[in-house]
């Protein structure tokens, strides 16, 4: 390995350590950077018009903090309204689970004599009251992270429209900066390289966004529409995360199923909301995704769970929020370095 690799790799290292260090507050930062990439064909589109670059990025700034304004005012009042009817229905609730609990447990010793000891009161109590505390105390600490949580988001307010003005008044000059760094003996190669990120890269941010608010819309006045009393968050949830392959899907599943046995108690209700997701995740993944995002991008659904786990695990929310860009600029990157090892080795073969 030569002493220029071996500082290319270092400094990677060093990158990647720094990155991880300051984890904490790296959200506003890549929200800044990701509505940027989103929003600066727009600034071209107005500079070109013969608009100051500087005033279309202030123009994107003022704009994107207005719609996400207007999106908080709008549905904060519905959430919070939905939030305080959880929270008075949750007595009522917990009974009905610890009818349900109850019951089942019952036709177990009723059905199988081997149960009758192993699920006595006292013996639950014993094998699982240690982990019941620590589990309050993993909420308590969990609830504390919550209230950091939210000087986190205040901070989001705050910085990101900074950073995503300034990204957007220097994206050219930024870019030029880095196109400049490219040694002339490779440019032609790299060029076509940072092309075809930026395609993937457009497609996939682009076209899930699109996707995650189409479901959002969809499981939303689906749920509304069979009665669901929180069916609002529900939705929100079951979108939000759809971008995760089957498992948000399942996850907005359990989320609208508990939901539903608890408000309704019986079985039609639940068998509507099995039907709503599977029509939803049949129209995503036949209609939606592939119109809105495409082929392109060539993630394998095993390689994009592995990645939000990866992410989530390293960096926290943050990583959650750049695994799959991060995963398809991987992508693109071990498919060009293929096509280039078959080129030179195999062409002859």
């Amino acid at each position: 390995m030569t002493s220029r690799n071996i500082c290319v790799v270092g400094f990677a290292l060093f990158l990647f350590g720094f990155l991880w260090a300051i984890s904490d507050i790296l959200l506003p930062f890549i929200v800044g950077l990701v509505l940027a990439y989103l929003l600066d064909p727009v600034a071209d589109v107005l500079a070109s018009a013969g608009c100051p670059r500087w005033l279309g990025a202030s123009i994107l700034a003022f704009g994107a903090i207005f719609l996400a304004l207007g999106i908080l005012v709008f549905f904060a009042p519905i959430l919070l309204q939905q939030l305080i009817g959880f929270i008075e229905q949750a007595p009522n609730y917990i009974e009905k689970i610890r009818i349900g609990v109850g019951s089942v447990i019952g036709n177990l010793q009723d059905t199988w004599p081997i149960f009758d000891q192993a699920l006595s009161a006292e013996k639950i109590r014993e094998a699982y009251g240690p982990q019941t505390l620590a589990w309050l105390g993993d909420l308590t600490r969990t609830f504390w992270v919550g209230g950091l949580a939210a000087l986190n988001f205040l901070s989001l307010v705050i910085v990101t429209p900074i950073v995503l003005f300034y990204l957007l008044r220097d994206w050219d000059r930024m870019v030029a900066f880095l196109v400049d760094l490219i040694p002339k003996q490779h440019s032609k190669i790299l060029r076509d390289l940072f092309g075809s990120i930026d395609q993937v890269l457009a497609s996939f941010i682009r076209g899930q966004l699109m996707v995650c608010l189409i479901l959002v819309f969809y499981y939303s006045a689906a749920l509304i529409f069979l009665g669901l009393d929180f069916a609002l968050v529900a939705g929100i949830i079951a979108g939000l995360i759809s971008f995760v392959p089957y498992i948000g899907m399942l996850i907005g599943l359990i989320v609208s199923l508990i939901l539903a046995f608890l408000q309704f108690g019986s079985w039609d209700p639940l068998l509507v909301v099995v039907a709503i997701f599977l029509i939803g995740q049949m129209i995503e993944g036949n209609f939606i995704t592939p119109k809105l995002v495409g082929d392109r991008i060539g993630l394998h659904p095993v390689w994009m769970i592995f990645s939000l786990m990866v992410g989530g695990a390293l960096f926290g929310f943050s990583g959650v929020l750049i695994a799959l860009p991060v995963a398809a600029v991987f992508g693109v990157l071990i498919r060009f370095a293929t096509e280039g090892y078959r080129k030179k080795y195999l062409k002859d073969s």
